[in-house]
């Protein structure tokens, strides 16, 4: 189930120059369509980068796609097309809470994790589970069993048993602890399910409808789908559908802490919070924020020193970067779903 929602757009506006302007490689976008034919890039779909507001690399390519598992068969992709983010959804859900916290809507980080939902009440009775707060669900780490290592195809994912439960949010609080909250970081979809159910619970909104009143329409996204499961709640975890240049607009407000057109959009100090390292991740480096991964990389024009960076990443090779540095934002949209050979976190 998907919903599939339109905004007016902003005046905020891409401007395209050449790679070179931007201080890219002339050939960039010409070495990037050599990559795709000759299969050593396999399943890109779009690839948009950016820098100081322009983008320099616009390019899209045919191929194989679906939406939240269902096959859409070969699309033409291209700058209107939307595209599943997967769990790049995760990181554009910490941007809500942030707007909904500075509206008074959601509780801080530090608030008890089980005393926002009274009717969970009885599981606090375990010591270790009252412990959490709402920064472990930012950061991944109730401390509680969950699974998601294993492909999204298969029923034993615990994101997959989460969508299929009768309770969503029971199931996520209600998993077996293994460690202290705070202690282990631990891949776990249910954190963002969580986070969704406290933004829907304060603002009065459905997610999606708060997501196109608080950050879409403001930023000029003029339309996205949000993917429901069976019992009609959005997937904080990884339901949204975005274009590319739209995606990239998300980039740019963290690259310019939460303002776009002279509008503050989303808190400055959320934007610090949220990008700050927390956690080492079991992937790490890269390390773990508020529902962002976080991570550096060496720059060839900086002598090659370490820059820190920014992302989001989905199943099948969706990306998000952002290094603040360079002024450079980086969206990929690949079609590699549940693949072995691609990190699809």
């Amino acid at each position: 189930m998907s919903s599939a929602i339109t905004t007016q757009p902003s005046p905020f506006a891409w401007q395209h120059v050449r790679p070179k302007d931007a201080g890219f490689d002339s050939n960039l976008s010409d070495k990037i369509d050599y990559g795709v034919r000759s299969g050593l890039i396999r399943g890109l779909h779009g690839i948009v980068i950016a820098r100081h507001g322009r983008i320099a690399v616009e390019r899209y390519y045919p191929g194989a796609d679906a939406h939240w598992g269902r096959d859409l068969g070969v699309v033409a992709h291209g700058p209107e097309t939307l595209h599943d983010l997967r769990s790049v959804t995760k990181s554009v859900v910490s941007l809500l809470y942030g707007i909904a916290l500075e509206r008074g809507q959601v509780p801080p980080p530090t608030a008890p994790l089980i005393a926002q939902f009274p009717r969970y009440a009885e599981l606090a009775a375990d010591s270790k589970r009252a412990d959490m707060t709402v920064a472990h669900a930012l950061t991944m780490s109730l401390g509680t069993e969950w699974n998601e290592d294993l492909p999204y195809t298969d029923p034993a994912n615990s994101e997959i048993q989460m969508e299929q439960a009768p309770d969503r949010l029971r199931f996520v609080l209600d998993r077996p602890m293994t460690h202290e909250p705070g202690t282990r970081w631990t891949y776990n979809g249910g954190t963002a399910a969580l986070l969704g159910a406290l933004i829907e619970q304060g603002s009065g909104q459905r997610l999606d409808t708060f997501a196109r009143e608080a950050l879409f329409a403001p930023l000029g996204i003029a339309g996205f789908a949000w993917a429901a499961g069976r019992d009609g709640t959005h997937s904080a975890a990884s339901g949204v559908r975005l274009t590319a240049r739209d995606l990239a607009r998300i980039g740019q407000l963290l690259l310019e802490k939460g303002e776009i057109d002279g509008k503050q959009i989303v808190p400055r100090s959320w934007i610090e919070q949220s990008t700050m390292a927390r956690l080492s991740t079991d992937a790490g480096p890269p390390d773990y924020g508020y529902q962002w991964w976080l991570g550096s990389a060496p720059v060839k024009a900086m002598d090659w020193t370490e820059q820190p960076w920014i992302g989001g990443f989905g199943n099948g090779g969706q990306r998000l970067f952002i290094m603040p540095a360079t002024g450079v934002v980086m969206v990929a949209f690949f079609g590699n779903y549940d693949q072995t050979n691609a990190w699809d976190r």
